[in-house]
Parts: structure tokens; C-alpha cells; sequence
């Protein structure tokens, strides 16, 4: 397989790896808005798992957005890739003056998706974090450091696709990884997928209501 065909096959397919977990109490999805949301529903949908959001957002580079540089979560967590700031000679001060501006869409985030799922009680589960793409990590390591605060039972990364580098990066930083494809010429998360239109706010919701 070269590209997944949407964001839904790319679902079908990860749940097909992970359907040990099937077995499992306690098991929780949690999808990464927006994108990683569709694939996680695949996800829980097949694993007969209760499906949640988990909120961070990429700290992208001035003038190059898509770059990564970091990435915040509620509760104040921050992850900042020294790398990627250091090679685009970024200061610490543009960081958290991008950041800021970050932390302002979180929290509107916040308030569009209250109301669609529950107060979720972590402590003691199995979470399976999905997110349509990995490209540097700064966003899932984000979302890897806050909820390693809730005294998880397991943690586990499920991911269609991510440069292997990174895979290995984060494999050290879970229990489980699950990552089908992970091509070493790898530019975006969009190249692997043949549909990957943009999820709205609308459509998480309206996932959220029927899972």
C-alpha cells in the first residue's frame, strides 16, 4: 500500500492492528482534532471502545505554518522542538509569541467541541491516542505528556503514517506504536492520502454524537 484512499480507510486499517485490544476492559480511543478524529471513529468503532477528543495545537514556524516547531495542550502543557527552532533561527520569544496566538484557537476549540462528550476518567484505562499523520511528533508528544500525568494503564500511539525517525522517537515514549506506513521520502501527512480534505468542526461533533 502507498496512500490510504481517506482518512476513514486509513481508520479501517489501523483498527485491523489493534483489535487485541478488542479483548481489553477499560480501553478508551481518544482522536486528535481535527483530522485524527475521523480515523479514530474507525478506530472505536471496531474495538467497541468509547471514543474522546484530546486537544493540542502545532506551534508552526513564522511564514511556515505546517513546520512544526512545538506544540501546546490544555492545562498548559508545552513541548518545544529545539531542532526544528534552531535550523529556522527562531528565538524563544517568537516561540511563545506564536504560542500565545495558539493558545487563543485552543481554547475556542474547547468551547466548540464543550457539551458533545463527558468529562472522561483516564486514570486506570488503556487510551489509544490516534491522529491522522505524524510529520515532526511536536503535536502527539504534546497530547503523550499530558495524559502520561492521568496514571494510564497503557498508552498506545496509532498512527497511518509518520517518517520512521519519528516513529522510533515516540516508540520510546509509549507502551505500543502502531504505524503501517513509514516512508523515508516523506514531505506531509497529505501526500499519503488520496482524499485528505479538511475535517470541520461540524463533523467532529457530529462524530462525537453518534460514537
Amino acid at each position: 500500500m502507498d496512500r490510504y484512499k481517506s482518512r476513514k480507510h486509513a481508520g479501517e486499517l489501523l483498527a485491523e492492528q489493534l483489535m487485541a485490544f478488542r479483548e481489553e476492559k477499560d480501553v478508551i480511543v481518544l482522536g486528535l482534532p481535527r483530522g485524527g478524529v475521523p480515523v479514530a471513529e474507525q478506530v472505536a468503532l471496531a474495538l467497541r471502545a468509547p471514543l474522546g477528543i484530546f486537544l493540542v495545537r502545532k506551534v508552526g514556524l513564522p511564514g511556515q505554518k505546517e513546520v512544526a516547531m512545538g506544540a501546546i495542550g490544555s492545562g498548559g502543557v508545552q513541548v518545544i522542538n529545539e531542532r526544528v527552532m534552531r535550523a529556522a533561527g527562531v528565538s524563544r520569544e517568537e516561540f511563545e509569541a506564536a504560542a500565545a496566538e495558539e493558545q487563543k484557537s485552543l481554547r475556542e476549540r474547547e468551547k466548540a467541541y464543550s457539551g458533545e462528550q463527558a468529562d472522561l476518567d483516564l486514570a486506570g484505562k488503556t487510551v489509544i491516542l490516534v491522529d491522522d499523520g505524524v510529520a515532526t511528533g511536536s503535536t502527539v508528544r504534546v497530547a503523550i505528556k499530558a495524559l502520561l500525568q492521568h496514571d494510564l494503564k497503557k498508552l498506545i500511539v496509532a498512527i497511518p503514517v509518520a517518517p520512521p525517525e519519528v516513529c522510533k522517537e515516540l516508540a520510546a515514549e509509549v507502551d505500543n506504536l502502531i504505524c503501517p506506513l513509514q516512508p523515508i521520502r516523506f514531505a506531509a501527512v497529505s501526500q499519503w492520502y488520496e482524499d485528505f480534505g479538511q475535517t470541520s468542526d461540524d463533523e467532529v461533533r457530529d462524530i462525537l454524537r453518534r460514537t
